[in-house]
Parts: structure tokens; C-alpha cells; sequence
């Protein structure tokens, strides 16, 4: 009987280990939360940074003045690459060495509004 009291013992002193361990992995949680949360930026603040890395980069307006219908395939890919489907459709995108590329393939079924 004396050995049962043993192992009742040995179990009792393993749990407040173990509760121990629990709450201090609860308290780093929290604190990572914490930090996380400080160092976020309100929903605003991203959007002005965001805009204000649009506007630093080149842009180049394109509109789509002749259908796609009856052209070669790589023709219409590109033209949906740039999202262009419609006629008189308007995209305005980064100027970039690709789309650049990209306006060249379809120059005879665009028009460049602004660079």
C-alpha cells in the first residue's frame, strides 16, 4: 500500500510541472501577440504607404482600341496578360521592361495614353 501512496505522490508532483509549462508558454504567446500588435500599422497607414510606393514607380496608361477576335494566340494571351479584353478598355500598369515587351506585341491593337 505504502508503494501505491509513492506513485499518487510521484503523479502529483508531475502535473504542477506540467500546469507550470502550460502557463508560461501562455504568457510568451501573449507576449508575442503583444509585440505584434504594437508594431502593427493601422489599416490607413498601410494603405498611405502603399500608394505612396505606386506613385514613386513609372506607369504607363494602355487602351485597347481593336478586338482580339481572329488574332494569333499569343496576341490575345498578351492582350488579357494586360487586362485588356473590351474595346476602349483602360489599364494603367507598372513601366517595366516585360510590359513594355508585352506592348510591343500588341501595338497595333492598343493605344499608349500616357507613359
Amino acid at each position: 500500500m505504502t508503494e501505491k501512496k509513492d506513485n499518487s505522490t510521484a503523479k502529483s508532483k508531475k502535473k504542477p510541472n506540467l500546469e507550470m509549462k502550460a502557463s508560461a508558454v501562455k504568457e510568451k504567446a501573449k507576449a508575442k501577440v503583444a509585440e505584434k500588435v504594437a508594431t502593427q500599422k493601422s489599416p490607413k497607414e498601410e494603405v498611405k504607404s502603399l500608394k505612396k510606393k505606386n506613385e514613386s514607380k513609372n506607369t504607363i496608361t494602355i487602351k485597347q482600341v481593336a478586338s482580339g477576335a481572329g488574332r494569333l494566340k499569343n496576341q490575345i494571351q498578351t492582350l488579357k496578360g494586360l487586362g485588356l479584353n473590351k474595346i476602349n478598355k483602360v489599364a494603367t500598369l507598372e513601366d517595366t521592361p516585360s510590359i513594355r515587351g508585352m506592348v510591343k506585341t500588341v501595338a497595333h491593337l492598343i493605344e499608349v495614353i500616357k507613359n
